[in-house]
């Protein structure tokens, strides 16, 4: 299935990209510190060279004055798994402890889980070492997290993926939609599938994946609605809450599979929500010259052998928000009020293109115009 031109581009990554992408959230985050609403003035975005829908430009700032140390303080971290390497969810959240670490002369510790049945060993072995703060990365250590956090009320707890309907003083949760940039990733794939077949899988059915794939699905519909089109997606269906899934986070080969078989049923897109199991799903989509959209970071830095077959990846900063929490507890702001990342705030987004994608200005601006409108609330998504 034919798409691209014979012509390459390799797309510079530097760490400025990261940085950038880093700065403009931690502002956008460090206005949300004392609430749960997360509203903020909107500053505008301004695309990238690449026409990229959310790229921003901001004036550098830090959670708190940058000057502050904070080495008497020690923040852990305990993994889902799949472990810090994944290039995805659970490095991102990493990403966030070591800058903690770098800006701010905290000490840090860290336990990798291999399997659910360590989580609570994880986490009491963290906070008999004396950590003060613990984040835990998510959806599936929330009962893990939240009674370490009943038990051990001197340590300050943050987990990425879950929010409580009523946490304890010391639990925080850090949640994202990602529904609307998956949203906006759903358009896009519809708009670039010449097969009028796109497709995604997940690697568990908990909300914390189906999340991505429905915002993704609606994305479609809606470009169908809007063009008169019929583009099909595989591997999820909203209304039954079913759809196909790895059935863990590790299995690149699972992955891969699962994508070949899209692939072989006419998907020229493919949207894979399932960490390490979903590089599977990219490698599937580069042998056949088919298009690949990444989650939780920008594929083109953190899976860099796959940027060429990239349209985009839809961004969930994790690392931003969990630096935020260290700090907020080591300066003595911690609370227990759910921080969700959105459009509006920044705190979830879609990443530059591909160098590949061939992106025109009018799908480019029909995607900003469209990110407004989730903005604005004239488009509701999830």
């Amino acid at each position: 299935m034919p798409r691209r031109g014979a012509r390459r581009v390799t797309r510079i990554q530097e760490d400025a990209v990261k940085k950038t992408a880093r700065i403009a959230a931690v502002a956008a985050i460090a206005a949300l510190a004392l609430t749960a609403c997360g509203d903020r003035e909107d500053n505008g975005d301004e695309g990238s060279d690449n026409n990229s829908p959310t790229a921003t430009t901001t004036e550098e700032s830090s959670p708190t004055d940058a000057g502050t140390q904070y080495t008497d303080f020690k923040a852990c971290m305990v993994s889902d798994s799949g472990g810090f390497d994944d290039k995805s969810f659970n490095q991102t959240s990493h990403d966030g402890l070591e800058a903690a670490a770098e800006k701010y002369g905290v000490q840090t510790s860290e336990a990798e889980s291999s399997d659910p049945s360590q989580f609570a060993d994880n986490i009491q072995r963290l906070v008999d070492e004396g950590c003060n703060q613990i984040t835990t990365v998510g959806f599936l250590l929330g009962d893990a997290t939240e009674a370490a956090a009943k038990k051990a009320k001197n340590v300050d707890f943050a987990i990425v993926d879950f929010a409580y309907e009523k946490p304890p003083a010391n639990l925080k949760g850090l949640t994202f939609n990602t529904a609307e940039p998956s949203f906006l990733a759903g358009y896009v794939a519809a708009a670039k599938s010449e097969s009028g077949v796109v497709g995604t899988f997940g690697g568990l059915n908990i909300p914390t994946v189906t999340i991505f794939m429905t915002g993704f699905v609606q994305g479609v519909e809606y470009y169908n609605e809007e063009n008169g089109a019929a583009v099909e997606v595989l591997g999820w269906d909203v209304e039954a809450g079913d759809g196909s899934f790895t059935n863990d986070f590790e299995d690149k080969t699972a992955g891969q599979s699962l994508a070949q078989t899209m692939i072989d049923n006419g998907a020229d897109v493919i949207f894979p929500v399932a960490g390490p199991a979903g590089l599977g799903g990219l490698q599937a989509a580069q042998d056949a010259d088919a298009w690949g959209i990444w989650v939780d970071t920008d594929g083109c830095v953190s899976a860099a052998e796959y940027c060429d077959s990239l349209l985009t990846s839809v961004v969930k900063g994790m690392d931003v928000a969990v630096e935020q929490a260290i700090v907020d507890s080591a300066s003595g702001q911690f609370n227990n009020e759910v921080y969700t990342g959105t459009l509006e705030n920044g705190g979830v987004s879609l990443a530059p293109y591909g160098p590949e994608a061939d992106i025109d200005e009018e799908l480019s601006g029909k995607v900003e115009e469209l990110k407004q409108m989730i903005i604005d609330g004239e488009i509701t998504v999830g």
